[in-house]
């Protein structure tokens, strides 16, 4: 990346995916500026967003001219474009090829499968004014515990990272969507010592940036507390 140059990016942090993208830049020192997009608002939907990315999703990244969707695109074009230690995405093509492995995985795996338990015990509830759907519910936690055990099996294992030794970009991808169900108070590692270690070696690794970057859902979470 040139020097003096701004990755713009367009986040809605209550959105996982967007979460990892904030942890990196914050993290690594990328010089960038965010402009917050709030979905509940439909600011997604403006002309002027949808002229950007046409999906109406986020996040989106403007590097100069460059426009880019998507998260896992997003964060491995920053660790291949800015000047910010290799582990993030191995340049050494097994390395590398182990992220992919865990990025392609993950979203028909983490990511629909938490998303899936906040979605039905606070985002429709708060949206339809409804009492959650517990079974619906239970069928959920039950899908998430088989994807939890596959995680730890498959790509944990023995390893202090996803992919191995040190932090990449799965690992962020993956630590934000299993903290979306603490939005409603629920958390999903606490009888799993194996992904709660994991968990903390993130924080270690990103520090204030993994607070910052999921203040709006420990909010959710702090006034759905209160509301009970």
């Amino acid at each position: 990346m040139a020097t003096g140059r701004l990755v713009d990016v367009y986040l809605d942090l209550l959105s996982q995916p967007c979460r990892a993208v904030h942890i990196l830049l914050t993290c690594t020192n990328i010089p960038h500026r965010v402009h917050t997009v709030a979905l509940r608002k439909g600011e997604n939907r403006t002309p002027e967003f949808t002229k950007l990315n046409p999906m109406q999703k986020v996040p989106v990244m403007v590097d100069n001219s460059f426009v880019l969707t998507e998260s896992d695109a997003i964060l491995k074009y920053l660790a291949m474009t800015c000047d910010i230690p290799e582990h993030w995405y191995p340049r050494q093509l097994e390395q590398r090829a182990r992220v992919d492995e865990y990025t392609a995985w993950h979203h028909t795996n983490t990511r629909p499968k938490a998303a899936k338990v906040f979605i039905l015990e606070v985002l429709l509830p708060m949206q339809f004014r409804a009492q959650v759907d517990e079974v619906r519910l239970k069928r959920a936690l039950s899908e998430l515990e088989d994807m939890l055990d596959k995680l730890e099996s498959m790509f944990l294992r023995r390893q202090p990272f996803l992919c191995g030794d040190d932090i990449t970009v799965a690992d962020l991808l993956a630590v934000c969507e299993l903290m979306q169900p603490l939005g409603g108070g629920r958390d999903i590692l606490k009888d799993r010592p194996q992904l709660q270690r994991w968990k903390s070696r993130v924080q270690s690794a990103v520090g204030e940036s993994f607070d910052e970057a999921h203040a709006v859902l420990f909010g959710v979470r702090d006034r759905r507390r209160a509301r009970l």
